[in-house]
């Protein structure tokens, strides 16, 4: 919280100075103004927001608690897609667990995007990326307008939350929707071929097929007793990383309760989308 005087380049130049430092920008300043007519210039001043002294004692604490929620909900949204990011996913998680909630919990990861990153620039990947969550945001709130639940943990890692049974359906659909529109981002030669050359981890120049996208999916039911948002999320990415062992799109559920932490068991397929 910072008192601000007309032409007070000090106290900007010490405010320019913090926001332009990687682990102090996020934090939120507030500006104290004296006269009802004082005007900032939010170029000069970059502020978060602002009070009049004379309102100072009435309303001091809530504009500081409003100041540092608001920048808490804008560090916990991923700022590519605008969808929330893994700190709101997990505490979504952990209370539909807290309120004993039934429900499908769906984790999509996109194959060979890396290469495609590497080849095509980070400009389109992030393109790629965005569409996939407008993708799984409109498909999910087609299927389930109330009470779903769409989140982007980072990368090209999205999960979604929907009533049980749902799951499986909107996969389906997600997965036919995203083979469609997936061969509009290559250029006309990688796409005529069905792969693109890229160097690998290791340095070596491969083919790599054109992007699919699989998802693995759990349901939790009161009977599992599970307590803590981990156990679900282990067992949700123990299916995709299955989904991904198949070749093209598809989508994997676990026909079991989902493995407590610390046990280890076979895991079972259900679906599979061509």
């Amino acid at each position: 919280m910072i008192e601000w005087q007309e032409n007070d380049e000090a106290t900007a130049d010490v405010l320019r100075t913090f926001k332009a430092e990687p682990l102090f920008r996020q934090l939120p300043f507030l500006a104290i103004l004296g006269e009802p007519n004082s005007v900032l210039n939010w170029d000069i001043l970059p502020v978060e927001d602002y009070l009049r002294r004379k309102d100072l004692e009435a309303e001091v604490l809530n504009r500081v608690e409003l100041c540092i929620l608001r920048s808490e909900r804008l560090l916990e949204i991923n700022p590519l897609t605008r969808l929330p990011g893994n700190i709101s996913i997990n505490r979504e998680i952990q209370s539909r667990l807290d309120r004993g909630e039934e429900f499908d919990l769906a984790y999509a990861d996109l194959d060979h995007f890396k290469p495609f990153n590497d080849k095509y620039g980070f400009s389109r990947g992030d393109e790629v990326l965005r569409v996939m969550g407008r993708l799984i945001l409109s498909i999910v709130q087609s299927r389930q307008p109330r009470g779903s639940y769409i989140g982007h943990i980072g990368g090209d890692d999205f999960i979604f939350i929907m009533d049980v049974g749902l799951a499986e359906a909107v996969s389906k659909a997600i997965v036919e929707a995203f083979d469609q529109i997936i061969p509009t981002f290559y250029d006309p030669d990688d796409r005529g071929r069905g792969y693109i050359e890229s160097v690998d981890r290791q340095g070596q120049i491969r083919h790599f097929p054109l992007m699919t996208v699989s998802i693995g999916g759990v349901t939790h039911r009161r009977a599992h007793g599970l307590s803590h948002y981990g156990e679900l999320t282990e067992a949700v990415s123990q299916m995709k990383c299955y989904a991904k062992s198949q070749s093209g799109s598809c989508f994997r559920s676990d026909q079991r309760a989902p493995v407590p932490s610390g046990s280890h068991g076979p895991l079972s397929s259900k679906i599979s989308l061509p």
